[in-house]
């Protein structure tokens, strides 16, 4: 049975007397039903994704949805004449989205029953009930941050990135020279915090810690403390964004610095992200002068960030700077160690980033609302 409490992020439209007027093959002129093109566009911009499964001849079809200028919001579409609940689970798979995240939209109750029956975590919709759609919950995202509002984007270019690298010979870190990589760390703003948050929720392999902070909580520790500092971290190529993909909290003393939370999303993980946010805060502290301390706690998922730690030279070697800070509220909770030296920039990206030992000229809670 479906669940209609989780937000939907993938939608799969039939075409033939649903997305549009008429069947393709047998009136050959077509047009988009009202209100569908309006409602295509407020679910791109609500970060749910779109795709379709068709029983039509391919290539009619998509230049049909070219035609009528909507070809765009549509990715891994299916058009073709195998059963649509294969279609629906091929797109679920590619996206690695679960089948309760996914749903459907057909104006034959046969074909609905089909997806059902197979699928039955996919919610499946009458073309009745197109007009009403954007109105249900499960089509209205708690939040919509800036990387929801270019999610199609993003997977459009991961597509491109990823056909790249099957094309490519060479080892690996030739691909990622070639992709023209850029690194953005800044420091975060409110417009950043849902992501921020979202990524704290959702990184269990690249999380440092496991722990998860609210908006909330992140933007109290900014406003009530101003040696707490949170970055986000985004990356770019010429493929196009990948969007947020990094966050780190960071207490700056004058001689340690306290990494309480690095997370990563694990898109990034082949190209190094981690080690360079890594090698970065290392060379900020080194020209600080002051210690770095790294808050770890091993669970059953985030073995490659303890990996990266090691790996970055941080140990569990004690250090009297060790007891200038509290102790820990979280149980199984590590301390690792690094007397920092300065590091010499990546060479596989372009890093964009702020200078943490200068004076900030304006603090998180000069932008707040």
């Amino acid at each position: 049975m479906a669940d209609t409490t989780m937000t939907v992020k993938c939608l799969v439209w039939d075409l033939d007397n649903t997305l549009w007027q008429g069947t393709l093959l047998e009136d050959g002129e077509v047009r988009l039903y009202p209100g569908v093109r309006e409602l295509i566009q407020l679910l791109d911009a609500r970060g749910i994704l779109q795709s379709v499964a068709s029983k039509n001849d391919h290539d009619h079809a998509w230049a049909k949805l070219e035609e009528l200028g909507v070809a765009e919001y549509f990715v891994l579409p299916h058009i073709g004449w195998s059963p649509k609940s294969g279609s629906i689970r091929s797109i679920a798979e590619e996206l690695r989205f679960a089948y309760g995240t996914m749903a459907f939209v057909d104006d034959q109750a046969a074909e609905q029953a089909e997806v059902a029956f197979h699928l039955p975590d996919v919610r499946c919709y009458s073309a009745d009930e197109v007009a009403g759609l954007a109105e249900l919950p499960e089509f209205n995202p708690k939040t919509v941050t800036q990387d929801a509002r270019r999610r199609r984007e993003m997977y459009q270019a991961g597509f491109r990135r990823q056909a790249a690298k099957s094309d490519f010979t060479g080892p690996d870190e030739e691909f990622i020279r070639s992709l023209d990589l850029e690194m953005r760390i800044e420091q975060a703003t409110v417009e950043h915090l849902a992501r921020v948050e979202e990524l704290t929720l959702r990184t269990s392999q690249m999380n440092a810690t496991g722990v998860h902070y609210s908006r909330e909580a992140l933007a109290g520790l900014l406003l009530d403390d101003h040696g707490h500092q949170v970055l986000v971290t985004s990356m770019s190529d010429r493929f196009g964004p990948h969007g947020a993909v990094g966050v780190v909290l960071v207490e700056s003393g004058a001689d340690v610095w306290h990494l309480k939370l690095l997370a990563t999303s694990c898109r990034v993980v082949s190209f190094g992200a981690g080690s360079v946010i890594l090698r970065w805060l290392t060379d900020q502290a080194a020209r600080a002068g002051a210690h770095l301390v790294a808050d770890f706690r091993r669970t059953d998922r985030n073995r490659m960030m303890e990996i990266a730690y090691r790996f970055s030279g941080f140990t569990g070697e004690t250090c009297p700077c060790l007891a200038s800070l509290p102790a820990g509220d979280v149980s199984g909770l590590q301390r690792l160690h690094l007397v920092p030296v300065p590091q010499a920039p990546p060479t596989t990206m372009r890093l964009i980033a702020p200078d943490l030992t200068a004076v900030p000229e304006n603090r998180f809670s000069d932008v707040l609302p």
